[in-house]
């Protein structure tokens, strides 16, 4: 006897089926979300498998495991729906196609295969292209609100649980390799990429504040977001990032006034944010701060012993800029300007330029230490066209979430336009304090925050096209 179907059986259905459906959409955007826990924490606390491969060798990690399962995920969507989406973006994946042609001339030319770290410099930019094929994934991965809804909420979370362990190791919980209580700390990923993952939470909550909390894409985690992404900022304690979060929120209120026309009683509270970040940031590093302004002359006193974070950086973005200026084009190649053969050559004027820094801060062959700005590494590494190119990324992912929040016609998109301005701006400013380091936390940051921007042009393009 066939079964018969009641219309209050078939009512109960239809949700259920429509619930299924969702599912299957949503599966991609869910791949996306369980791969940061393995993206955004340190690689110290993640097992490896070692690959010998000549002579050198590979460590692959859950991180790596996790960018494979976004990939795949991105496969898959792409063979049912067609690559279509990334046609958006093409301001961004050309610049991005024109840099990797010219870091893999720099990794090949002639100096760098005769160099002695060839291979560990050929794996760092294999890595490089690993973590930036996130950038592609994301807006074959994140295709509607509900999408969205779970990327960004899973990286709230997830930074909103960095922060509580950050906050215990400040109060002096010795995990995860945790500083001095009192100090900056690093949470379970490292004070850099600490800060890029507190970027992202804090700018989704500025971003909050000027258009309004029903304008965020998770609009319940609005102060699970502002807490932990601008505590995370101070306790992280780069100062470079909260210059770059000051900057952000500046260019996300100038987004925002096309489509909001934000009132100053919105302007207060996002000022408020960035004063309590500068201010938290400056307090937490305040030893260092007046360290360097000794060693600037502002502040008289005796300069204090041992290497002082600051000195030391302008130091080595000095050697930096002097290797640029003897290879202004080409640059020497892809990390190569941590060789002691590259930088001794201009130890001798560094002393005279800078007696009064110890000894200790500057490169060694057995304490290379690198230039430690990206900007200033991509010109000594890459010449003047690597940097150029580098920022022509940059400025095609700013230019694609300005086009979301201004174009947009749903809220939740401009929201996450306004946000995606934010957060990568401030990430810009974290990666002034550090050098060239491919696949770490603070690289899958930049990369979502680029995919997302895709993401969002994708959105646009689609509604303009009805």
């Amino acid at each position: 006897m066939a079964a018969v179907t009641t219309p209050s059986e078939s009512l109960r259905a239809r949700p259920l089926r429509a619930r299924l459906a969702l599912d299957r959409e949503a599966t991609g955007a869910l791949v996306l979300a369980a791969s940061f826990p393995f993206l955004f924490l340190h690689e110290r606390f993640q097992p490896d498998l070692t690959v010998h491969a000549g002579t050198t060798s590979i460590d692959v990690r859950l991180s790596d495991l996790a960018v494979l399962a976004v990939f795949v995920a991105a496969l898959v969507v792409a063979a049912r729906t067609g690559l279509g989406r990334l046609g958006a973006a093409r301001m961004l994946w050309i610049s991005g196609a024109a840099l990797f042609v010219w870091l893999s001339f720099e990794v090949f030319r002639p100096v760098s295969l005769h160099d002695p770290d060839f291979d560990a410099h050929l794996v760092s930019f294999l890595k490089l292209g690993e973590y930036a094929v996130l950038a592609l994934c994301v807006p074959l991965l994140v295709r509607r609100a509900e999408d969205l809804t779970i990327v960004l909420g899973a990286l709230v979370l997830w930074g909103a649980l960095a922060t509580a362990v950050a906050v215990a190791q400040f109060f002096g919980l010795d995990v995860f390799g945790a500083w001095r209580a009192g100090w900056r700390q690093p949470s379970f990923l490292g004070h850099h990429d600490f800060a890029g993952l507190s970027a992202i939470a804090v700018g989704l909550a500025a971003a909050g504040i000027v258009a309004g909390r029903r304008h965020m894409p998770v609009t319940r985690l609005f102060w699970v977001a502002l807490a932990a992404g601008a505590l995370g900022l101070v306790i992280a304690g780069s100062v470079t990032s909260a210059g770059g979060f000051a900057v952000g929120a500046a260019v996300l209120w100038l987004a925002a006034r096309r489509r909001y026309a934000p009132s100053g009683r919105r302007l207060a509270p996002l000022a408020a944010v960035v004063a309590v970040v500068l201010g938290g940031v400056t307090a937490v590093r305040g030893d260092s701060l007046s360290a360097f302004m000794q060693f600037l002359g502002v502040r008289g006193g005796t300069p204090p012993p041992g290497v002082e974070s600051y000195s030391q950086r302008t130091v080595l973005a000095y050697i930096g800029l002097r290797i640029f200026q003897d290879h202004p084009i080409l640059g020497v190649g892809w990390l190569r300007s941590d060789r002691p053969e590259v930088f001794d050559p201009y130890l001798a004027d560094a002393h005279r330029r800078f007696p009064d820094v110890v000894e200790l801060a500057f490169p060694s062959a057995a304490h290379p230490w690198g230039i430690q700005s990206l900007y200033i590494e991509a010109l000594a590494d890459a010449g003047v066209i690597g940097l150029l190119l580098f920022l022509a990324v940059s400025a095609a992912g700013i230019v694609l979430a300005w086009r979301t929040a201004a174009h947009a016609a749903h809220g939740w998109a401009i929201g996450a336009g306004l946000a995606v301005l934010c957060a990568f701006l401030t990430l810009a400013g974290e990666w002034a304090s550090l050098g060239i380091v491919p696949g770490i936390p603070l690289q899958a940051a930049t990369c979502l925050l680029l995919g997302l921007a895709a993401a969002g042009a994708a959105i646009v393009e689609e509604e303009s096209s009805g």
